[in-house]
């Protein structure tokens, strides 16, 4: 992915991490168009960095999405980026059956999301001469985080799904990144709360790794701990220190 010439649209860049890395981007030359649900946060958003442009998405409905795409292809032909921001994280108690509506609606934004995003944008990526898909897992995917449970599935999911993805498109001129995120201070579940890393020295890292060609996982140093805790052995005393922690 070059940085400095590539057209990315971004689902879920109203704020936090996705904000942050469409700026970034648009920062290194890139043409960037950010997605949202809600059109007023949007026209601020593009009233702020005029850079920005956006569209309205709302990645829990097929319709809607189709239609982003389908809108921002006809913005924006040279479209050969996506990251698939878009993500909720909510505290689940298992021990209560009223969770289920928690887990059912991160199911739905985060997994059959990031797939419906993957589907819709797919055949324009194809058709490019050298395209870029990101998904957008996390750290918990691979050490979860007790007291949201359906979150970290969900990422495990969609890391799962990242390497099938990955293995089909192998012969074509679309890559395949995952950016695994540690804990990071924005507003997801109130970020700085349980030690967060900053927002601007996460970009810096993430940037840093695009900008010197990063193949598969995008990984920052402060997630590596959650990313090879099953290797190393540590996995079951990280899950403790997850749930004492927050």
């Amino acid at each position: 992915m070059d940085i400095t010439t590539s057209t990315v649209f971004i689902p879920g860049a109203t704020s936090g991490i996705g904000l942050g890395l469409a700026r970034r981007l648009a920062d290194a030359g890139s043409t960037v168009v950010v997605g949202g649900r809600r059109r007023a946060l949007l026209e601020e958003i593009a009233a702020d960095d005029p850079r920005l442009d956006t569209v309205v998405l709302d990645v829990d409905d097929p319709a809607s999405i189709t239609a982003a795409v389908r809108t921002v292809v006809e913005r924006h032909p040279s479209l050969d980026a996506v990251v698939t921001m878009s993500g909720i994280m909510r505290p689940e108690d298992l021990r209560d059956p009223a969770h289920i509506a928690a887990a059912e609606a991160t199911i739905t934004t985060n997994l059959l999301g990031t797939i419906r995003l993957v589907d819709a944008v797919l055949p324009h990526l194809l058709t490019r001469p050298a395209a870029t898909l990101m998904t957008v897992s996390s750290g918990l995917a691979f050490t979860p985080l007790a007291a949201t449970p359906t979150y970290s599935a969900t990422k495990a999911a969609v890391h799962s799904y990242t390497l099938s993805l990955r293995a089909q498109l192998a012969d074509s001129g679309v890559e395949v990144l995952e950016l695994v995120p540690p804990a990071v201070a924005t507003d997801l579940l109130g970020g700085a709360d349980f030690g967060g890393m900053p927002l601007d020295a996460f970009l810096d890292e993430v940037v840093a790794l695009l900008a010197a060609g990063a193949e598969a996982e995008v990984l920052v140093e402060n997630v590596l701990p959650l990313r090879w805790a099953e290797r190393n052995g540590n996995q079951a005393e990280l899950i403790r220190a997850l749930v004492a922690g927050h």
